[in-house]
Formats: C-alpha cells, structure tokens, sequence
C-alpha cells in the first residue's frame, strides 16, 4: 500500500488531473503504461516511438493525473480519428463487418488511458476520460480494449461505450480486442 506524508493513504483528491506534455513526460507515462498493462521493457520502447508519432497528429491531446509530489500516477491521450492511421485500417474490416464501419469518421479515439494500480478504482480513469473527450469536437469517440469481462470495460461501458465490434485481432498482440464506441458528451454519473 502507497502511503503519503504523514502515513495517510492517497485518496482521489490528492490526485489533479489536467493538461499533460505528453512528449516531455513520455518515459514517466509509460512507466505507469508498463506496470498497469504489463508490457516489456522491449514492448515499452516500441510504444514510446508510436506515442511520439502519435502527439504530431492534429488535434492530439493528453492529460495527466498528479499527485501533489508532481508524481505521474495515470494519463490519457487520443486523437481525432484518421483512417490512414495503423489503428484504423486494423479495426475497420471488423467494424465493417459489423455495420459500424461508420464510426472511423467523426470520432475521437482514445488512444491509452492507464492509471497506477495504486491508484485505481477511485474514480481517476474516469475523470481522465470525461475530461478529454469533453473538450472533443467530434459527436463520437471509439477506444478498443482488451475483449474481456474487466474493471476497464466495466468502466466504458457505464460511460456509455458500447461494443462496435469483437474479437478484434492485433497483429502481436497475445489477446483479441473489441472496438467500443460512444456518443459524446460520456454520462459522467
């Protein structure tokens, strides 16, 4: 258990969510990426170059959840949709097959969203994903997650996500995915 100053606990207050430099704080951010997905150190040097590429795409954003340290504890960041991008030319043979092969335009992807496992389940992912797709101007967002019964998709779903298409198969990617999508603004119960 994480303890602050004090021998307190950390709770979802000590926690600000707001803009992140993505780029600047990339090695931080998939250092939380790592021990909240389980990725490989090898795995970890090969996201840094995509998420690098990703932040030069128009309309990239990110946002960072911080402790009062300046501690890194969780981040999101998307992007509006493009079909060109590696993401949607994978999901959109599923999504077509589905007849959601609509929600590739006008949409905002989540493209990672992660929390510390110290600091999950209070409420941290939720904010991170309320407030970044709340400043969207596209009507829609689509993430894909991992295809199983979990705290994620849970979370997803009661934001509104629905399943658009699953199993989704990633080249190397050891468990099929399903493709989610929402209407925005997300239900911020």
């Amino acid at each position: 258990m994480l303890h602050l100053p004090g021998g307190r606990t950390p709770e979802p207050e000590d926690v600000v969510v707001g803009p992140l430099d993505l780029a600047a704080r990339v090695d931080e951010a998939l250092g939380v990426q790592a021990v909240a997905f389980g990725l490989t150190d090898e795995e970890v040097g090969v996201r840094r170059h995509i998420v690098l590429r990703h932040l030069k795409s128009p309309g990239a954003r990110a946002l960072g959840a911080t402790t009062p340290s300046g501690r890194l504890v969780g981040f999101v960041y998307g992007m509006p949709n493009n079909r060109t991008h590696w993401w949607s030319t994978v999901v959109q043979p599923y999504l077509r097959a589905a007849g959601h092969e609509d929600w590739l335009d006008d949409s905002f992807v989540i493209t990672e969203l992660h929390v510390h496992p110290q600091y999950q389940h209070r409420g941290i992912g939720r904010q991170l994903i309320t407030t970044i797709t709340d400043g969207a101007d596209e009507p829609r967002s689509i993430l894909s997650a991992i295809d199983t019964e979990s705290p994620a998709r849970a979370l997803y779903r009661s934001l509104g996500y629905a399943d658009l298409a699953r199993p989704v198969l990633f080249p190397s990617a050891p468990s099929p995915y399903a493709v989610m999508g929402a209407l925005l603004p997300l239900r911020h119960r």
